[in-house]
C-alpha cells in the first residue's frame, strides 16, 4: 500500500514559526531595574492619587506594570521609556527644595494642560491613565497654592513700585548657575522680543541679545545661532486700587544661552534660573537642566527652536503653517 502524504497547512506553519520567534525573544527579556524609594513627593492626597494613576508607572520607582508590559518586545520599549522618564522626573527621589518643588509642579501642569503627558501612545493601552479636566483643575489649584500669593498684601504695597530688576549689590560677583551660565545685568538694555503671561497671573518679558534679535529679524532660528542669549524676566502681577495691572514683586530671571558644543545634552541650550532678590541659581549640579528644563522645552517648543514664546516679529504665514503641521 502506498502511504498517503498529508498536506501541511501553511497557516499552521506560519503560526508555529511566529510562536517560536516570540518565545525565543523572551530569553532576551530583562526585567526593569528595581530601585528603592528614597524620598517620595509630599502633596495633598487627591494630588498624589492623580500622579500615582497617571505618572508613577514611568516617573517613579514604584511601577505597577500590566502583564503585557513585561513581555518582549513590548517590555524593551517600556523599560527604555521608564529609564528616560526617571531621569527627567522621579517622584520616588523627590529631593527638592520648596522652590524646586513648585517649579516641578508648574512643569507637570504645563504638560498636562498641553496634552503632552501622559504620552498618547501610553494611554492607548492604559486608558485609565488619562487625565480629565477635573484632574487638571486639582493639579492647577495645588500648584497655584504653592506660590503663596496674598492678593490683599500685594494691594498694600507701594502702588508706584518701579519696573526694576533687583540689583545684586551684596557681592561684586554675579551668581553662576551650576552648568556655567552666568547672570548678567546687561539684558536690561537688550531689545524686548516677546511678552507673555501664565495661569499664575505672572507677567513675563522676554529679552534678546544682538545675535538673538538678528535671528528673529531674519527668521533664522532653526536652529538659533550660537551666541544667542534669551532672558525671560518674571514678576507677579500687582493690581492697583483703580484696577490697573502692573508688575509687582520680582520672581526670577530665566536665561537660555545657545552653545551647541557645550550643551549637547540639552539641544545646544544652556538653561539657568536666578530667583528672588538674591538671584539664587536653580540646581545643585550641572545636570539639572537635562533632568528638568529640556524635557518641557522638547515637548512644547521644538518647532520654535526650543523656546516657548515665538517672537511676534516672526509670526509669519510660513511659520504659522509650520506650527500647524
Amino acid at each position: 500500500m502506498e502511504t498517503v502524504k498529508k498536506k501541511r497547512n501553511p497557516i499552521a506553519i506560519v503560526f508555529l514559526a511566529v510562536l517560536g520567534i516570540f518565545g525565543g525573544l523572551q530569553f532576551f527579556n530583562q526585567p526593569l531595574e528595581g530601585k528603592s524609594v528614597t524620598q517620595q513627593i509630599e502633596a495633598p492626597r487627591e494630588v498624589i492619587s492623580i500622579l500615582e494613576n497617571s505618572c508613577f508607572n514611568c516617573h517613579s520607582n514604584q511601577q505597577n506594570l500590566s502583564w503585557y508590559d513585561k513581555i518582549a518586545p513590548i517590555s524593551w520599549a517600556v523599560n527604555k521609556d521608564v529609564k528616560r522618564a526617571r531621569q527627567v522626573l522621579n517622584f520616588s527621589e523627590w529631593n527638592y527644595s520648596a522652590g524646586e518643588h513648585q517649579g516641578k509642579m508648574y512643569a507637570i501642569l504645563n504638560m498636562m494642560q498641553s496634552g503632552k503627558m501622559p504620552l498618547h501612545e501610553y494611554t492607548i493601552l492604559h486608558s485609565s491613565a488619562k487625565v480629565t479636566q477635573k484632574d487638571i483643575d486639582i493639579i492647577k489649584k495645588y500648584t497655584l497654592s504653592l506660590s503663596g500669593v496674598d492678593t490683599a498684601k500685594q494691594k498694600e504695597k507701594n502702588i508706584h513700585q518701579n519696573l526694576n530688576l533687583p540689583e545684586n549689590n551684596t557681592s561684586s560677583k554675579f551668581p553662576v548657575s551650576p552648568n556655567g551660565v552666568k547672570y548678567t545685568d546687561d539684558f536690561k538694555n537688550w531689545k524686548v522680543i516677546s511678552m507673555s503671561t501664565l495661569f499664575d497671573n505672572s507677567i513675563r518679558v522676554i529679552y534678546g541679545n544682538d545675535i538673538a534679535v538678528k535671528a528673529v529679524e531674519t527668521d533664522n532660528f532653526h536652529p538659533w545661532p550660537d551666541g544667542s542669549i534669551v532672558v525671560k524676566s518674571v514678576w507677579k502681577q500687582q493690581e492697583l486700587p483703580n484696577g490697573e495691572i502692573r508688575p509687582g514683586e520680582f520672581v526670577n530671571a530665566q536665561f537660555m544661552v545657545k552653545d551647541s558644543k557645550k550643551y549637547t545634552d540639552t539641544e545646544g541650550w544652556g538653561f539657568a534660573k536666578f530667583s528672588g532678590n538674591e538671584l539664587h541659581p536653580t540646581g545643585k549640579t550641572a545636570s539639572f537642566a537635562k533632568e528638568s528644563c529640556i524635557a518641557c522645552h522638547r515637548q512644547l517648543g521644538e518647532k520654535t527652536g526650543y523656546l516657548f514664546d515665538v517672537p511676534m516679529k516672526v509670526n509669519t504665514e510660513r511659520l504659522i503653517k509650520n506650527l500647524q503641521k
